[in-house]
This record gives structure tokens, sequence and C-alpha cells, in this order.
């Protein structure tokens, strides 16, 4: 790990910043784009991965961001029937431009158009989580408690295979 240098990535630790978090952005030589390459690279569980899966929001186009755990799949109508919206998929296009960010790269804040948030509640099982940071190869821990403050979002059952 080395401290961020990548634009987006900057970004971020400026908002962390903001945010009042005391929390270093970091980036690794190899990519982390799934939350398998980022916990070995972390050494962390899977399960610590805060991943971002961007969905879009039909009719009115809005991406729909769920932070899920590392270990979770999300379960597409729990999160449709929890916002009262139908879901599509989101193509990589459509991530960049409501994100600002790569798929394997989302952060959880920072998006470049207002976006609709969940949070996994199995990620306040961890003490510590690991988010990627505007890039696919950069992240910085946080606390659950921390996450809900700087997103602002909701925890909810999201994953595929628990009861509703």
């Amino acid at each position: 790990m080395k401290p961020a240098q990548h634009p987006n990535a900057l970004r971020i630790q400026q908002l962390l910043d903001q945010a009042g978090l005391t929390r270093q952005v970091v980036e690794f030589d190899q990519p982390t784009r799934s939350s398998a390459e980022a916990a070995a690279a972390i050494g962390c569980q899977v399960g610590e991965i805060a991943k971002s899966v961007v969905f879009r929001s039909k009719p009115d186009g809005q991406a729909v961001i769920i932070v899920a755990s590392g270990d979770n799949r999300v379960c597409e109508d729990k999160v449709a029937a929890r916002l009262a919206c139908r879901l599509g998929r989101a193509n990589a296009d459509f991530v960049r431009e409501k994100t600002g960010y790569v798929i394997g790269g989302v952060a959880p804040l920072g998006h470049a158009e207002p976006a609709r948030l969940l949070l996994d509640a199995d990620l306040q099982a961890y003490a510590t989580l690991w988010a990627a940071a505007g890039t696919p190869n950069s992240v910085f821990p946080l606390s659950p408690e921390e996450l809900a403050r700087i997103t602002g979002a909701e925890w909810a059952d999201i994953k595929v295979g628990s009861p509703s």
C-alpha cells in the first residue's frame, strides 16, 4: 500500500477530510476490482469490503447504489421494494456518467450526480470496512457508523437468500 496519487483518490481523501474522518486513502500496485482481490491485497475478510453495486432506476434514470458486504449478492427485488422503484442494469458508461468512477472503483461518496443509496445491514458486523476510493486500486478504511454518516444512507437487508 502507498498513499493515494490518482486524482480521483485524492478527491476522495479531500472529501473524507472535509467530513472530519482522519482516514488515509491508499493505493495498490495491482487492481483490486473484485471484493476477493481487494481483501487479498488488504489482508482482511471478503465481508469487510464495502463494495458499491450500481443499478439504474426506471424510469427516471437515477443511479441506485448499494454499498454491500463483499460476501453478499444484492437481491434486486428487495432493493426495488425498499426504494419503491423498478431497477435496471447499469452498464459501464452509465456507471461512469452517474458516479464519476469506473466499475470496480465506485466510492460510496462524491458521485458526479445525486444517487439513491442503501447500505447492506451485514456490514454492521465488522469493526472496520474497506471501500473503493474512486479507482480500481484505491481504498480507504472506515467504521460502519462512519459509512452511514458520510453517505446519509439507511441500513437494509439487501442480500440474496435472507428473509425479507
